[in-house]
């Protein structure tokens, strides 16, 4: 199973990946933010980012250490150009939403009290990373499809497998299914065609 806590393994990956992983360290995001556990997260990881598609960067910040954390983005970051840095309440937790652009992409940066392990946007990555693993590459090809479309990731996926409700939360329910479980859920719901 790939430790998507390292981000090394954008190393192996395809040449989109692997220019994140150099943009992350000329940024050096993973060396000033190192107290804060960062994860890559959204559709770079999985593979499925189409032209404009950001790196999200997840971060456990610490009620204690949110000034701290602030300071560090604004001090590195905040000269780069469209920076903002905007605190919200999402899903009750206090976050703290960052982005700014770099060689024409966009960084986000967001960061919540909880390990990045339990924030939903990495508890979603292990749920479409499984979807992708069950459907393959047909899967992968409609989900970009849907984006390409306009719609977002969760929203693409949530459509794709016919879930109801907000597609954020309804991501969610399939959480902890085996492969086999994600298969028989799939063959279920066959794809659109193209």
């Amino acid at each position: 199973m790939k430790d998507w806590t390292d981000l090394r393994y954008l190393l192996s990956g395809n040449r989109r990946q692997q220019r994140a992983y150099a943009m992350l360290q000329t940024l050096n995001l993973g060396t000033i933010l190192a107290d804060f556990k960062p994860v890559l997260a959204g559709t770079i990881p999985l593979g499925i980012d189409i032209p404009g598609s950001d790196l999200d960067l997840l971060c456990e910040v610490l009620p204690a250490e949110t000034q701290r954390f602030i300071e560090l983005l604004q001090r590195h970051y905040g000269h780069r150009r469209g920076f903002q840095l905007e605190q919200h309440v999402i899903g009750s937790q206090a976050s703290i939403v960052s982005s700014f652009r770099y060689r024409g992409r966009e960084v986000e940066i967001f960061g919540q009290a909880l390990p990045t392990t339990q924030q939903n946007g990495f508890r979603h990555l292990l749920v479409e990373a499984a979807v992708l693993k069950a459907g393959g590459e047909a899967w992968r090809r409609a989900v970009r499809r849907l984006k390409k479309q306009g719609l977002k990731t969760e929203p693409a996926f949530a459509q794709l497998l016919q879930l109801p409700g907000t597609p954020y939360e309804a991501l969610l329910t399939l959480e902890g299914k085996t492969a086999a479980e994600l298969a028989g859920y799939l063959t279920r719901r066959p794809l659109p065609k193209a």
